[in-house]
């Protein structure tokens, strides 16, 4: 086996945590200036916080009129389909009975024309 490749790799992986180390933040000793700034944040905050609210009551509001549209045309279709399967008349035997009886056709056709054929009366085979 050839060894380079796994070196390679090797080396891949031992670099690839020093690729992805964060800088650190240098602490800010808070001011006015950033209080002020923090205020500002939790005021845009709070507002956007009640504009999301009455978004999501009137999408709900929506939600709820389009799950009763659904609602009334699941029960249409049911119905539809209740009407449908009551016109179908009833078949006399499914598709599994159907394949069932084909191949006990064939098994007694076969049977029957190894009767006629005469297999005890002659002579056995010399490969037998």
């Amino acid at each position: 086996m050839h060894q380079g490749p796994l070196y390679l790799l090797l080396a891949t992986l031992l670099l690839t945590p020093a690729a992805h180390a964060e800088e650190s933040l240098p602490s800010v000793a808070p001011t006015d200036d950033s209080a002020a700034q923090i205020l500002a944040l939790q005021q845009q905050l709070a507002e956007s916080e009640s504009q999301r609210e009455a978004l999501l009551a009137e999408s709900g509001e929506r939600d709820n009129a389009q799950l009763s549209r659904l609602r009334q045309d699941n029960q249409r279709l049911k119905l539809q389909l209740k009407k449908a399967q009551a016109q179908e008349p009833q078949r006399l035997l499914s598709e599994q009975q159907l394949w069932f009886l084909i191949g006990a056709g064939t098994a007694l056709l076969a049977f029957i024309v190894g009767r006629l054929s005469g297999g005890r009366n002659k002579r056995r085979s010399e490969w037998v």
